[in-house]
């Protein structure tokens, strides 16, 4: 939707979308926008084995207890928050975005430093999925948190800005709870403040990519 309307968005975390990057790639706009991603797919794979780490490796103990039994199925997940828009470009970690529509940035798979670097390429809002309940707030950037689940949700309403779990046991459409996170957008953009504004979370969570291997 607001690609449609002209804006762009940006998906991150080469770690999290490993092995499902050609569910993105067949949208790309072009052939070397295509080859860009696997570019930096390549570069994931040599950063790693440098560093003596492995890009399909096991999900996290929280994964797992979230309900992951593979990478793969983390990373099809991932990929499917990019939405179905064409891919139009391909950008590292922190490079100033130039392109309108859905964009990919080059970034770890920790939370704070991919939101680091998409804030550093010009991101002015962050819209950020939590099945764990993270409450981080990416100041100076308004962040809209959206719940995955009821359960986490009702435990932590006074930090997520809007449930997406009423999609699994209520039968909310995808497109209604589309419409709605846009309309979130549409008011954080015109001046409300997102529950982490409120709260006056966002101040610790600048964290630049650090040398080593960080996945």
């Amino acid at each position: 939707m607001l690609v449609q309307m002209g804006g762009t968005t940006i998906l991150s975390e080469t770690p999290e979308i490993y092995g499902a990057e050609h569910l993105l790639t067949r949208r790309a706009v072009d052939q070397a926008t295509g080859e860009k991603l696997l570019e930096r797919i390549r570069w994931w794979e040599d950063y790693t084995a440098r560093n003596g780490g492995e890009m399909d490796n096991n999900p996290s103990p929280g994964n797992k207890k979230g309900g992951l039994t593979t990478i793969l199925e983390k990373s099809l997940g991932a990929v499917a928050k990019g939405g179905t828009a064409p891919l139009a470009g391909v950008y590292k970690f922190a490079e100033p975005i130039t392109t309108s529509g859905f964009v990919y940035m080059d970034s770890p798979g920790y939370d704070p430093c991919s939101v680091t670097g998409q804030i550093a390429s010009g991101a002015t809002m962050i819209v950020f999925t939590t099945g764990r309940g993270s409450v981080s707030g990416y100041k100076p950037s308004p962040c809209i948190k959206l719940a995955t689940n009821d359960e986490m949700y009702q435990r932590m309403t006074e930090d997520m800005d809007i449930n997406c779990g009423d999609i699994l046991t209520r039968g909310v459409s995808i497109q209604a709870k589309g419409a709605e996170i846009f309309d979130k957008i549409v008011a954080v953009s015109s001046g409300d403040q997102s529950l982490s504004e409120q709260l006056g979370f966002g101040g610790a969570e600048f964290v630049p990519w650090q040398i080593g291997a960080v996945m």
